[in-house]
């Protein structure tokens, strides 16, 4: 490959996944030194979780594109807006991600799973980079929240104790453990050791963090601070970034966390290991329902169970989920 100076890096959406792109920025970076790395996204609100990187020289949305020229562009969201956006540029090479949506969509339909042993999706971006000569460096996501978000963060009451984030969203609803369980485990987990729970999301997310807190008994709703659709991203971020564990939903945040190697007590109900998207290089535990014949339902996630009984998420045991958390902080305090 000719000598490669400037990097256009395309990732439009979502939260989750631009989070899974930034091992393969300092990856490139390594790989490229010297060059300049521009990344574009959708809309400035995901400009935000980019803003503090060290490895981007200029961050873009469709609204403000890139102009080029550059010599290599990274196309790791490869739809029609991404190409419509690499057509305008001039550009040397482009290489772009390989989806394979058809192996998500055979399982989903037809129960057949050819998706063969686990690779999280960070290693099949990498695929779409070797004649890059890109190598693995072992390490996980990253982020940077900025001295003001992390002075959100500290600013926090503390009430003593372990902290737990609880990232209870997630935009479609077969992906949200119900606030009720939700709830549940928090009781045990309030009865058993002293603990602060901080609960993160979007401001559509904030009446099901009101339904867990009116889920609680009174005496325990003092134990909980309710950050949902109260802070910025950049500032949930600095609050994972200082708590000891996060109990989370298959959500942004889930990878969020990760970027901070935090212990993650995972919650899947239409999600699957198989679609990738399990957290990177972090310690996690993971709580599903195994050999439901309806699941999964989807590859993305639907606003409803099609069955109606919604067994992929009601089943998880809330005991065995407080269960293997007072574990976990049990060891933390030896």
């Amino acid at each position: 490959m000719d000598a490669v100076k400037t990097i256009l890096v395309i990732r439009l959406s979502s939260i989750g996944d631009i989070i899974l792109t930034t091992p393969l920025l300092r990856e490139v970076s390594a790989a490229f030194p010297g060059a300049r790395i521009d990344y574009c996204v959708k809309s400035p609100l995901f400009v935000a979780l980019l803003n503090e990187n060290p490895y981007l020289h200029a961050l873009y949305t469709i609204e403000s594109p890139p102009s080029g020229p550059y010599d290599l562009v990274i196309d790791f969201q490869n739809n029609l807006r991404s190409r419509r956006l690499v057509a305008t540029l001039q550009s040397g090479r482009v290489v772009r991600y390989r989806k394979r949506n058809w192996k998500k969509l055979l399982l989903v339909k037809s129960r057949i799973d050819l998706t063969g042993p686990y690779r999280s999706v960070v290693d099949r971006y990498r695929d779409s980079l070797s004649d890059c000569k890109v190598k693995a460096d072992a390490l996980g996501c990253e982020l940077y929240p900025s001295a003001a978000d992390r002075s959100f963060a500290h600013s926090l009451p503390d009430a003593g104790g372990f902290r737990l984030a609880v990232c209870f969203g997630a935009m479609h609803a077969s992906k949200r453990y119900p606030p009720v369980n939700f709830a549940a485990v928090l009781s045990t987990l309030f009865a058993a050791m002293p603990l602060q729970a901080v609960l993160l999301g979007g401001k559509d997310d904030a009446p099901y963090a009101e339904l867990i807190i009116q889920a609680l008994p009174e005496r325990f709703r003092q134990k909980v601070v309710d950050l949902a659709g109260k802070c910025s991203l950049m500032q949930s971020a600095a609050v994972l970034e200082c708590s000891d564990a996060v109990l989370t939903n298959d959500t942004g945040l889930m990878h969020m966390a990760s970027a901070f190697g935090k212990k993650l007590f995972v919650l899947f109900g239409s999600s699957v290991a198989a679609f990738g998207f399990l957290p990177y290089h972090t310690q996690f535990e993971l709580f599903e329902v195994s050999g439901l014949r309806c699941r999964p339902c989807s590859h993305i996630g639907r606003n409803r169970c099609p069955e109606g009984h919604f067994r992929c998420m009601n089943d998880i045991d809330e005991g065995v989920v407080s269960g293997k958390i007072i574990d976990y902080f049990n060891t933390l305090r030896k």
